[in-house]
């Protein structure tokens, strides 16, 4: 009896306490865009930047980071499955391999493949906000940030909170998840930090297609004064599931196990007009695949990848403008039954400078320098201008030249389908770049028309044959040259429209053209190359209603070159989100679409999921 009366308690107690700010609703203005040494408020960046908030997070009807950005425009997100469990990411025409995934500045590049970049140990509730940065950013990033560059970003509360949210739904799916975090007033300074864990599991929607995935995240600052702070980080996530079709349809019975861990310290000196940030950090990531799950003597990969890295940077702001100097080093290195044992080190440096002039114009130009034994000394330049017409209008463009070195998947690995090829040479491009923003009123517009020229291109490939299944083997090539170019255009207009019981918050829409013009040996079969995205569309709108409601729903239409196009609709609804007791509901693909994204996996038909949160703090 008394568990019967403790929902609806709950529930009258939570319509009379206070809601919890909604810090997510400032204006994109307000936000900095935080790279790694110049730091740009949104509203004045040269360059196309998605910003994905906190209440975007918290609304879209998603369970993972991954399942967020699928509703980005410009982003080609990959699933093998449902949440997120394994996915591939895409930038604008980019494959998996050349996108850089970082936390709060910091590097998840996997030399062993990027099909581990998305193993992120931070629980969707602790993330504060992603920047999602297309096109080249190797200038401010280094190496891999080939195509674009995502950077998930958190934050350390000031108050004490703890924020608890569990959910079931098909497939035997459930989860549970804990944020807190307890600042600490110590005689040398205050110390704030915040502790987030998560476990999600499901028996998976098709046959051996079940996982389990558990992630640990620990964050902490101590400001030590007015000018110094220290801070560090502590990640974990263990994923295993089913691999059914991840790779190959000839095995349904494959099977993956993924360990990630990350630590990093930090040191920030900020003290008038010079902010300088040292830090160091060590990434390690097994992986155990087996092509028959419960045969681990048929065939079994194990890799162990380690990357060591030491970081610093810093920028001067004067009556010149403002400078940014940095370098790095970095060490990376694995262990594998069918890689070998490989290591390899690189020294990148940074320089930058970025002026306002004539009142209304703002130039940015620096370059990336990068050396590795094997190729010597790179270097690679990039420039953004912009023009502020008025207060609501912004034009700009800009341009950049990437770099990306093979994994040691693409040098070294071997298998009775695929052939190594230790000769391969890193991947460069030359991107140019020209947009449009307006702002004003709740009303953001922007349209951009992009180009990238990529010589070197590193794509798996075969020859044909008449004979079915083609029994030549894949082998990873610099094809000679591609061009991909294409548009964006989207709109995004926050509202007020209705009355007391319902009100229309916003309305969004955008579109994406990519064409890629390849130009390669003829007759040979490509595996990745032509199968980014040609058409993407994605449209949403947020109401609220009856006080405590709030609506979410969002519909794409995706298709990719060579694939077959589908169209999706997803919903959420939530119920006092911001108070201590709420609600939400979601459902997935309620068009109830047939549709592939990766490898061989039939993604689910119409599925759904529900749970509850609590919001407790001082």
């Amino acid at each position: 009896m008394k568990k019967t009366l403790l929902i609806p308690a709950l529930i009258l107690l939570s319509n009379n306490i206070k809601a919890n700010q909604d810090t997510t609703t400032v204006d994109l203005g307000e936000i900095i865009i935080k790279e790694n040494r110049i730091e740009i408020p949104f509203n004045k960046v040269s360059r196309n930047v998605s910003i994905i908030s906190r209440k975007d997070i918290e609304t879209t009807p998603a369970r993972s980071i991954q399942e967020v950005l699928s509703f980005t425009p410009g982003v080609d997100v990959r699933q093998r499955g449902v949440s997120g469990v394994q996915s591939d990411i895409g930038i604008r025409g980019g494959g998996f391999e050349q996108t850089l995934m970082l936390i709060n500045g910091i590097k998840m590049t996997d030399p062993q493949t990027g099909h581990h970049i998305m193993n992120i140990p931070i629980p969707l509730q602790a993330i504060q906000r992603i920047e999602v940065m297309k096109g080249p950013a190797s200038r401010i990033y280094g190496q891999n940030a080939y195509a674009g560059a995502i950077n998930i970003v958190t934050t350390l509360p000031e108050t004490k909170t703890l924020n608890i949210q569990a959910y079931g739904g098909d497939f035997g799916m459930k989860g549970i998840s804990a944020v807190s975090s307890l600042p600490v007033n110590l005689p040398f300074g205050k110390y704030r930090q915040t502790l987030s864990v998560s476990h999600d599991a499901s028996n998976g929607h098709w046959y051996n297609s079940d996982y389990k995935v558990s992630n640990v995240f620990y964050e902490g600052g101590l400001d030590l004064n007015d000018k110094n702070e220290v801070r560090t980080m502590i990640g974990y996530t263990d994923r295993s599931f089913g691999a059914n079709g991840f790779y190959t349809n000839s095995f349904p019975d494959q099977w993956e196990s993924v360990q990630t861990f990350l630590a990093s310290l930090s040191h920030t000196y900020n003290h008038e007009n010079l902010n300088i940030q040292t830090r160091a950090y060590w990434r390690r990531n097994t992986d155990e695949f087996r092509l028959r799950r419960n045969e681990p003597a048929f065939f079994t990969n194990n890799h162990v990848s380690d990357v060591l890295a030491l970081e610093a940077n810093g920028r001067y702001e004067s009556n010149l403008g403002t400078t940014g100097l940095g370098i790095e080093g970095r060490q990376e290195s694995i262990d594998s039954n069918n890689l070998g044992e490989r290591k390899r080190s690189f020294l990148g440096v940074f320089a930058e400078h970025r002026i306002e002039f004539l009142e209304d114009f703002d130039f940015r130009a620096g370059v990336y320098s990068n050396y590795y034994n094997e190729y010597g000394w790179k270097h690679f330049p990039g420039a953004e201008l912009g023009y502020q017409i008025n207060n609501s209008s912004r034009l700009y463009t800009n341009y950049g030249a990437s770099y990306r070195i093979p994994s040691f998947t693409d040098l070294y690995y071997q298998d009775p389908s695929n052939l190594s090829n230790p000769d391969l040479v890193p991947e460069e491009a030359q991107s140019f770049e020209f947009g449009y923003k307006f702002n004003n009123k709740g009303l953001r517009l922007e349209l951009v028309y992009f180009n990238r020229f990529t010589k070197n291109l590193i794509d798996w490939n075969r020859e044909p044959s008449d004979i079915t299944p083609n029994p030549n083997q894949w082998t990873p090539r610099n094809i000679s040259e591609v061009t991909f170019q294409g548009i964006e255009a989207g709109l995004q207009y926050i509202l007020k429209l209705g009355g007391k019981n319902f009100k229309l918050t916003e309305v969004s829409v955008s579109y994406n053209y990519i064409d890629a013009n390849l130009n390669q040996a003829p007759g040979l079969e490509s595996r990745n190359t032509l199968s980014a995205l040609r058409h993407q569309a994605i449209a949403g709108i947020r109401s609220e209603f009856l006080g405590n409601f709030e609506t979410n729903i969002k519909a794409r239409y995706v298709e990719r070159m060579a694939l077959d196009p589908y169209f999706l609709l997803d919903a959420r609804i939530d119920y006092n989100r911001l108070k201590t007791f709420g609600l939400f509901a979601e459902a997935s693909n309620i068009s109830n679409s047939d549709y592939v994204e990766a490898g061989f996996v039939q993604m689910p038909g119409r599925w759904f999921r529900a749970g509850i949160s609590l919001n407790l703090f001082q």
